[in-house]
């Protein structure tokens, strides 16, 4: 039990209806999991309003209600918290009432189109490895230390982000490395976080059907560095064009890295090859399991961060060359026929993209290389033709075919795919609805050599079509096709 008035430090009360020196349970923004003496704050999403059940939490129990516009009736022995932005407090509730767990380790969050999961992940690998106890919070899944936990958005609730962070506490972690979503930004849901630092990897087309514009976008994002405190500092990819604009108004430190630019940090691929990378970083010479210039990027701001968290630069390189790619990043097989399989998360057109350039900077061209790609269904439908144009002008054959259709029909996003392939390409293509099916097809199309890429999917271990979630690993499905066409 805590008492309401702790729990209300920091939030901007506007009017109090009762008394606030009560002690709650606990803090729920979800009615149905309402029970005796908790708090519930009512928030507007995008679905549905809390505001609207709020008497459904004191039929459960709910003895505080926080909202932004107080109910008609005044329920006696209740009490009633007026807020202008019930969203943003909720974090600052949430950071209190698991006693700011975030001012207890350093905490570094990681925003950007691309790249997020693999910064993120690594660094949580680099400082395991270096014998630190280490958070993380992540698209993939949550650690506290060893302990896993499964992540259902890329940037949690404020309510499971502060619980997990108060778990790692209390595990001892020095650490914690997050994602850092412009979801979640928007959404308050990083408000009343204590950040020991920030990285920005990149902008690029995505998430337009939530935000309405790509600066609103843009401005997003920012906002983060903008609240960062100035006992942190902010790490930014002063390539991207976007870069120079996260660090304008922030009060932490400014650095930079680049593999074109002058920078703080700077990078130089000497040798990519399809075993690694030889980079040149700050005139020392290391070699990396990771391959392409999108993962030299990641690698640099991995190391960037960890000297500026205190470790010496020649331990961070060496724990460099040790760091493994993470699930479904640019993760390759190659079968017994020599076909080399490569399955990849990359599902905007900057990352296809990346990926497909990465291929080509690797491939001998004797060879052909095979796209598999689709589009999420009820997401942002500007970039469907975009990333099928892409496909089909860096592929020797693209193969259209399903994501997460989710609500729509899988036949409808494909159509909208192919009104991006340009005349020349169109004999390029293939459209097959059925993704195993499709994987299938490129993996009988290819011959001894050959480069297959499944795009889009990554780490996911299924699908979603019309509401129900169908187990599916873009991963495992190509290795058992390509060990039946061995037999």
């Amino acid at each position: 039990m805590k008492n309401l008035n702790h729990i209300l430090n920091k939030v901007a009360v506007e009017a109090v209806k009762g008394t606030t020196d009560v002690q709650i349970n606990k803090i729920e923004f979800d009615s149905r999991k309402i029970v005796s003496k908790d708090a519930f704050v009512a928030i507007k999403g995008t679905v549905s309003d809390g505001h609207d059940f709020i008497e459904k939490a004191l039929q459960l129990g709910a003895t505080v209600v926080v909202c932004e516009t107080l109910p008609n009736t005044i329920a006696e022995g209740i009490t009633y918290i007026q807020v202008s932005d019930t969203t943003a407090a909720l974090a600052f509730m949430a950071a209190n009432f698991y006693e700011n767990p975030s001012a207890d380790l350093k905490l570094v969050g990681v925003t950007g189109t691309n790249g997020k999961t693999t910064i993120a992940s690594l660094l949580y690998q680099l400082f395991k490895s270096a014998g630190y106890k280490v958070g993380l919070l992540s698209t993939v899944k949550i650690l506290v230390d060893e302990t896993e936990f499964k992540a259902t958005h890329t940037t949690p609730d404020s309510l499971t982000i502060n619980y997990y962070l108060r778990e790692m506490v209390e595990e001892g972690c020095e650490f914690c490395f997050m994602e850092v979503s412009s979801h979640g930004i928007h959404q308050k849901r990083t408000e009343g976080l204590h950040f020991e630092g920030g990285i920005f990897t990149n902008l690029s087309h995505d998430h337009l059907d939530y935000h309405t514009s790509f600066a609103e976008y843009r401005d997003v994002k920012k906002s983060y560095f903008d609240n960062l405190p100035k006992t942190a500092f902010a790490i930014t990819n002063i390539d991207d064009k976007n870069g120079a604009v996260m660090l304008q108004n922030t009060k932490a430190k400014k650095l930079t890295y680049a593999l074109k630019s002058y920078a703080d940090y700077r990078a130089q691929v000497l040798e990519n090859q399809l075993s690694g990378l030889l980079m040149r970083i700050n005139d020392q010479e290391v070699w990396v399991r990771l391959i392409g210039s999108f993962n030299a990027y990641n690698l640099l701001a991995i190391y960037a961060t960890a000297v500026e968290l205190g470790m010496e630069s020649n331990e961070a390189l060496r724990l460099l060359s040790q760091l493994e790619s993470v699930s479904g990043r640019f993760q390759f097989i190659v079968s017994e026929s020599k076909i080399t399989a490569i399955v990849d998360y990359a599902h905007t057109p900057d990352a296809l993209e990346n990926v497909l350039k990465t291929i080509a900077d690797i491939r001998t061209k004797n060879e052909q290389l095979i796209t598999v790609v689709g589009c999420g269904g009820d997401r942002d439908k500007t970039k469907r033709p975009i990333m099928a144009k892409i496909a089909s002008e860096m592929s020797d054959k693209a193969i259209f075919t399903s994501d997460n259709p989710r609500s729509e029909q899988p036949q409808a996003i494909i159509e909208d795919m192919e009104k991006g392939v340009e005349a020349q390409n169109y004999k390029k293509t293939l459209s097959v609805v059925d993704r195993k099916q499709a994987i299938k097809t490129a993996c009988q199309l290819a011959q001894s050599g050959d480069i297959i890429l499944i795009a889009g999917k990554g780490h996911e271990t299924y699908q979603e079509i019309q509401g129900v979630r169908h187990d599916f690993d873009d991963m495992k499905i190509v290795k058992e096709l390509l060990e039946q066409l061995n037999k």
